[in-house]
């Protein structure tokens, strides 16, 4: 199977999150978007060697990434290869004399640990078909945005109450994305799965 390699765009939240942050990963050849709810504690872990910033002492993924070198283990990709009702699974791919191995591991630990080794990250394509989220390429500026917001107020509230439930739901997914709320969307394109799997099961 040939991953799709993806990098990591940013870190998201908002007030209503509950502590869960967004982690959004972005296709390097491509113009979709993978947000994957994290806890607080792993978004802090990449977040923190993003910035470069040096904890008093080793963290967690710190200190994984110290014991790999000690024993000389080489992580050479994490892969984010499943998902399996609304969960996101992925693998650490290492190597140790020569062999290549593999660990199970949360998405979150796996991309702190490979921030912190420099390891490529890539997501299984069937992964980033169903949860991937495209980006719009020509998105209008915050100036234009301003200038139409006054007269299309109330066709926008006419558009979220019309149409059926799913409907609508998609149109709040696709603004969602338009103002870059990565957690909003990922929490609508999950209720969005479980919609359409209700109403194919009533289908049949």
């Amino acid at each position: 199977m040939d991953f799709i390699r993806v990098d990591i765009i940013g870190l998201s939240t908002s007030p209503s999150s509950g502590g869960a942050y967004a982690l959004v990963l972005g296709e390097v050849e491509g113009n979709r978007r993978l947000p994957i709810i994290i806890g607080a504690f792993e978004a802090q872990a990449i977040a923190l060697e993003l910035e470069k910033i040096q904890p008093p002492r080793p963290m967690t993924h710190d200190l994984l990434r110290d014991t790999f070198d000690a024993i000389d283990i080489d992580v050479t990709k994490v892969v984010i290869d499943e998902l399996r009702e609304g969960t996101f699974f992925a693998k650490i791919r290492y190597e140790k004399n020569g062999e290549e191995h593999q660990l199970d591991s949360r998405p979150s630990d796996a991309v702190a640990l490979a921030v912190r080794v420099d390891a490529p990250i890539f997501v299984a394509p069937m992964v980033l078909e169903e949860a991937g989220i495209v980006a719009e390429e020509d998105e209008p500026s915050m100036s234009s945005l301003a200038q139409q917001a006054e007269g299309t107020a109330s066709t926008e509230e006419e558009e979220e109450m019309g149409g059926t439930r799913l409907e609508r739901m998609q149109r709040q997914l696709k603004k969602a994305v338009e103002e870059e709320n990565y957690e909003r969307a990922a929490e609508l394109r999950d209720e969005i799965e479980k919609l359409e799997q209700e109403q194919e099961q009533n289908q049949n």
